[in-house]
Parts: structure tokens; sequence; C-alpha cells
């Protein structure tokens, strides 16, 4: 169709997207002597919009199924209504706070074609409106102004490739300072603004003609290079490392960036920590993390003298009345369990950890003590409950957490659950705990108190937590506490290949993998096409019959996200088998991934203040919550175009609506990194390799993945791989003080 060119004012604004700006809204042309009132529906993108604003709007016709004749707008200008008529509307129409239709009406019945004009002007005249107090004068003209700086702002943002969405959290916080803000320091940009990284502030400080060797621009890069260490998992850098990788990002020689070094620890804006040759730099936050972990773990560390003969007697009672058989390191971990301030349980699979864990609680039970029970994920708190039969619930649920959005438009956490209202227990167990970082660690601390037991258990040879710390192997290495090791494997356990191989890959040895058990087996093959095809294979038909399981409960391991085995191109391929194209499913594209309805997804960051539901079969909501956590995984239900929505539902029937704009905290899970199955179990795992990054192909992520069956592991690549990760022992490394500062509190607590 061709162009055709509309021009009125904005009389609905029926959906908007903030991020991209697109937009669907009701466009009216005012009635004329000569002609009637026209109204247009216009769909397009739109920087800024509000009702009433008056626009000239160029574009085509298309017809849409459900809605009609629209209006695609390819281009627009807002102009300034000149017309009684229409700045009437803009006026009435809600733009202006306090002003309705009938006082839009008074005030341009009075000033006719030179309101706008009196409002910029000359606003005290305002008052000769009846309904309209000097008060109300002065607020009218400031809102106007402000609508139209705000206007302008937006247009002025974009220019630097700063989203809608962005552009009104970034002109809300600092108004009219943005330019000041904009043209002395970007950088304060990815400091005040969430969404806003040092990348995009840096593109911004370009253009605006800051130094490559601004002090501003140093201490960001300085600062951006250890918010990204912390994503590798690390509590500091070595200085050495701290200035080769910001040089490397800022393009910039060495020495500037010492000298930015020195100026923030002066200030305490960092903190060094010297250890032998080694200056280790911290930011204040994390050093003093580190040290108040050492400090709550030490004090929690006290002794409760038993009677060991009687808790002896005890456990044989329990062990015949629950049918158990405890070997001597699970009834050393019992005793150590009951008589310590902090106990650590540690074992690979196998070894009776959670027949451990069910004798301590009937002990504790009988003792009438207070137990808590937690897993850093949902489904590590679900499998811990099913274990055990006691209810058990994620880290974040047991310290109440919950989040607010600051005036800057962060999301800041807090745990209810703190050293002001501490967790009324006498003993808390937390399991999985490989998968706690230094913040989790430091918040559960800080919500117990002095006399209440601490018992963690955990596999030590996983993979540690995605964020920085390594705190279950230092707390161990720090030897400050009864650590016991189970080792043995129980007798039921030794049926199970998985068990076998798992154990036989912790120990460096290789596992035969020719041998094809029903539960545990390897098939070869050398390209990724024919890996890719075996894998479909094994999802969509083999082993849902071999362990009768849905197919969508099979979980394709991967070690990498990228290349031709990763989850990215996996995840491609295993949705067109899976779940195909139909007309019967919508199915849309974000972020260059294509989503469509039945697919199976991954929240893959912590989302505290989504909103999630329950439904019955009539449709009305029986429970409602907050919260979808990194590793959750769903089902996507519907995709909703109109209302740009996606609903998902979770496990236990929890439903969650996305935005279109929230879409990047999902992403497609046919196939998922092995670091991100940590905590999880499945009836069956396929673990496709071939080759890559040394660093990647590791013992223990190997192990992790192994590890993550119940029924079945199907192993599908190269044997000479499989060999080489059993004895590649070379683990990214890792900077993490809390050992050190374990050992030397403790030191310091024995001289004194």
């Amino acid at each position: 169709m061709n162009m055709m060119e509309f021009e009125g004012f904005v009389e609905k604004i029926t959906f908007r997207n903030e991020e991209n700006g697109y937009t669907v809204l009701n466009l009216v042309k005012p009635e004329t002597d000569e002609s009637e009132e026209e109204e247009v529906c216009c769909i397009g993108n739109f920087s800024y919009i509000a009702e009433g604003i008056f626009l000239k709007v160029r574009g085509r016709w298309q017809e849409h199924k459900q809605y009609g004749l629209q209006l695609y707008v390819e281009s627009y200008e807002e102009r300034s209504p000149e017309d009684r008529v229409s700045m009437e509307r803009y006026l009435g129409s809600g733009a202006i706070k306090g002003i309705g239709p009938a006082l839009a009406a008074r005030i341009t019945g009075k000033f006719g074609e030179d309101t706008f004009q009196v409002i910029e002007r000359e606003p005290e005249r305002l008052v000769e409106i009846k309904g309209i107090s000097q008060k109300m004068a002065v607020s009218v003209a400031r809102q106007f102004k402000e609508k139209q700086s705000m206007r302008k702002a937006m247009i002025f943002l974009q220019d630097y490739g700063i989203s809608m969405n962005m552009a009104v959290k970034v002109y809300q916080f600092y108004e009219d300072k943005m330019y000041e803000v904009l043209k002395e320091n970007p950088y304060r940009l990815a400091e005040d603004i969430s969404g806003i990284g040092f990348k995009l502030a840096d593109t911004i400080a370009g253009r605006s003609g800051i130094y490559v060797d601004s002090s501003y621009r140093l201490r960001a890069g300085i600062a951006y290079v250890l918010q990204q260490s912390g994503g590798k998992g690390h509590c500091y850098l070595p200085e050495e490392e701290l200035i080769l990788e910001t040089a490397e990002l800022l393009e910039i020689e060495k020495q500037p960036v010492q000298k930015e070094i020195d100026s923030m620890t002066l200030n305490r804006e960092l903190l060094i920590e010297e250890v032998g040759e080694e200056r280790r730099i911290y930011t204040e936050n994390m050093y003093y993390m580190e040290m108040n972990c050492a400090r709550m773990l030490l004090d929690l560390n006290l002794s409760f003298p038993i009677d060991k003969e009687a808790a002896m007697r005890k456990i044989k009672r329990l062990e015949k009345e629950q049918g158990m058989v405890l070997g001597e390191m699970q009834k050393e971990a019992v005793l150590s369990a009951v008589s310590g301030g902090v106990t650590i349980i540690t074992g690979g699979p196998g070894t009776g950890k959670t027949t451990t864990i069910n004798m301590i609680l009937k002990i504790l039970e009988e003792e009438g003590m207070e137990v808590l029970l937690a897993a850093p994920t949902g489904r590590a708190a679900k499998r811990m409950s099913e274990a055990t039969g006691w209810e058990a619930q994620t880290i974040h649920r047991l310290l109440e957490v919950n989040s607010d959005s600051n005036r800057e438009g962060k999301t800041e956490m807090r745990f209810e659950r703190n050293g002001d209202q501490p967790l009324e227990a006498d003993v808390i167990i937390v399991d999985e705990f490989s998968m706690v970082d230094i913040y989790l660690l430091y918040a559960l601390l800080k919500a117990l108190v002095q006399g209440c037991r601490l018992i963690i258990v955990g596999d030590v040879n996983q993979l540690p937590s995605v964020g920085p710390g390594n705190v279950l192997k230092d707390m161990i290495a720090a030897d400050f506490c009864k650590v016991v090791r189970l080792n043995q494997i129980f007798r039921q356990a030794e049926k199970s290949q998985i068990v076998v191989n798992a154990h036989k890959i912790n120990a460096g040895e290789d596992i035969a993998l020719e041998k094809k058990y029903k539960d545990f087996f390897h098939l070869e093959r050398n390209n990724t096409g024919d890996i890719t095809n075996v894998v479909v294979q094994l999802v969509m038909l083999t082993i849902p019959t071999h362990v009768k399981t849905n197919p969508y409960d099979i979980q394709v391991l991967t070690p990498m996200r990228r290349g031709d085995l990763g989850v990215e191109k996996l995840n491609v391929v295993l949705q067109s088998y899976m779940n195909p194209a139909s007309f019967e499913k919508t199915e849309r594209e974000f972020h260059g991934t294509l989503f469509r309805e039945q697919d199976k997804i991954m929240q893959i960051k912590n989302d505290y203040q989504i909103e999630w539901e329950k439904r019955n079969s009539f449709g009305d909501v029986y429970e409602a919550g907050n919260g979808i956590f990194n590793g959750d995984v769903g089902i996507i239900k519907s995709i909703l175009e109109v209302e740009e929505m996606v609903i998902v539902e979770f496990d236990e029937g929890r439903l969650v609506k996305y935005d279109f704009g929230q879409m990047d905290e999902i992403e497609l899970a046919y196939a998922i990194t092995i670091h991100k199955s940590q905590g999880s179990e499945y009836p069956a795992v396929v673990i496709p390799m071939l080759t890559g990054p040394r660093v990647l192909l590791t013992r223990n992520l190997l192990y992790t993945a192994v590890t993550r069956a119940k029924k079945c592991v199907a192993l599908v690549g190269s044997q000479a791989t499989i060999h080489h990760m059993i004895q590649n022992v070379n683990e990214q490394k890792r900077y993490s003080g809390l050992e050190k500062k374990i050992r030397e509190m403790k030191t310091e607590g024995q001289m004194e």
C-alpha cells in the first residue's frame, strides 16, 4: 500500500513496551467546519509518547486478522497543537495532573490559541480561571515544562545509543543535571542506573569527548574488571592481573592503571592484602565479608558435651527401629553433629549422606530440638524434603528474602532474617553446600546465633559455586571444625554403575567405556553431526522407553555454551524435534532466540520481585508469591502477542507472566551447561563431548555431570576426550581468602 500521512492528538495508548518503544495508540484528527472527527489505530515504535500530545505520522496501512485496519507508522514528528480544540484535548487527557476535561475547556475557552504560551510564559494568569489557585498554577506550569524537558531528553539520550526505557530511568534520576553528568563523567551512569554497564557508559563517554586516560575512565575500568572477576568466582585479584586486564580493557598503558589503583587504595575504595610478595586487591565490601564470615564461623564452632556411650546406644536403637545400618564414618558424623557447633559432612554419591542426615534428624527430634533444613536451590530443597520427610526450603526463603527498588531503579535484595532478627532454631542443616558462594554464606551466618549448630552437607568434588568464593573447599582446608569424609560405597549403591563410575572418575581411574550397562553407557562418535543425531535419538526414542520417562525430563548436559555441541546450537536442534513449529503454537524471537509455546525453558537470573500464582482447575488463584530463581525450569504455556506477555509454568504449578522486556531472564533448556545443572537431579542425562578448551574439560566437570543422573547416564562422543577429562585436574584457579582468614583468626584466638 502507498504511504499516507495523518495528524492528530493521541486519544488513547492501548499498549506500550517501554523497553523498545513499541506502541499501539488511537490517533484522532479533530472535527473542523470542513470535516468530521477521524480516528485511526496506529502501531509503531515511539521514543516518547503520552496521551494528548499532537503528532504527524507517516506510514502504511496493514490489515490485522483480529484488529482490522491499522496504520504501521514508519516515521513521525511531534507538533505543538496550534488550534484550541487540540490544546483542550491535550490538557484534558490527564497529561497534566489536576486538569480534567472540564477545566481544560475553561482554560482554552479563556486563552484560545494562546493557551500554551500563557502556561509557559505567564502561568500566573491561570488564576483567572475559576478552580485554579496560585499553587495549582505553579504546578501546571512546572509539569508542562517537565513534559517538554523529558521529550527533549528522550531524543538526546537515544542519540547516545540508550534505549527508551533506560532513557526514562536516566532522566528521572538526574533530571536537568543529566546533561552535566554526560559531559563531565558519563561513568556515573554505570554506578547509578541499573542496566547501564561499563561498556555502554564507555561508549557514551567516547562520544562525549572523555579522554582515554581520564581518571573517571580508569576508576570505572578497574571497578568493572573486579566486578567481572566476581562472575568468574574470584573474591580478589592479584594486583598484576588487575593492572593487566584493566589496561587491555581500556587499551592503554599499565602505568596510569597502577597510579589509579594506588589512589583508590589511599581513599579505601580498594583494600590491599599482602601475602608474601603477592598484593591482593579487594573491594572493601568483599574483604570485610570474608573477614566477618571467618569470625562468625569460629564463633559458632562451640563444643557441646555429650555422653558418647549413651549416644552410641541411642544410634544402635534407632538403627534397629528404622531399619538402618550405619558405617563407622556415618556414626562419627552423627556424634559430631550433636556435639559440635559446626560440622561438615562430605562424600560422593552412594556414601550414605542422606542416611546420615536422617539419623541426625531422629536424634535431634528425640532431644526436642528445633531443626531447620535448607539447600541453595529449589530443586535441591525439594529432593532434601523427599529424602528426609522433613520440610526443606531454599536458603533464600529460609532467610526470608525480600527486595525493593531504590530511587535509582536498582533492585536491592535484603534478608529479613539477620543479626537483628535471627533464625529461631537449635540446628540448621544445609545440603548441596558446594553451591554456596561467599554472599550466601555471609547472609546465612548473620542469621545464626551462638549456640545454634550448623551442619553442612555437600560433595566437595563437585563444581564450585557460580558466585564468588571457594566456600566449602576453604572451610574444609581451614581445619577449624570437625570434617567427616564419607568414602564407603554401600552395598545397594554398588549395584549402580553411575555411583561406581562417579567414584572412579573422582579417583582419577579410567572407566570401562566399552561395556554397555543398563544405567551407564558410552556411544563412540567422532564428528559433531553424528553426535548431535545420536543425542536426538536418545532423548526422543531410546531413553524414554529404557527408563520409562518423558523426553522433557531427560536433560542434555554439555560443557560449553558455544560451538556445534554447545548449548546454543543443541537447543535449536532439540527444539525442532521435541517441539516443532505448528500453526497451533505461537512463536516469537527474543534476543536472537526463537521461543515457542510448549518450549522447555530455564530462568537464568534471580528475580526476587517477579510474581507467581497457582490456580485450581476452575482458574481461581489459591496461592501466590514472589521470586523465580536462577536454574528454575518451566514450560512456556502461552505467548500473547497483543498483551506482549509470555506465561510460563514452573515446578509445582507456579504460573509466571513475563512481559516481552523480561525475556532476557529465560533461555531454552533442552540442553544446559553442566554448571547450570548443579543441585539438580534428573531421571537420565545425555552428555555429548568431543573437543573443547582444556580449562573446561576437567575431572570435576565430568564428575558433576555424571552425578546428576538417577537412572541413566549416556556419554556420546570421543572416548579419548572422556579419558582426558578424568586425568585433567587443572581446575580454573579461584582467588579466595576465606581459608587464610579463618586460620589467622583461629591462631590469634589460641594465643589470647
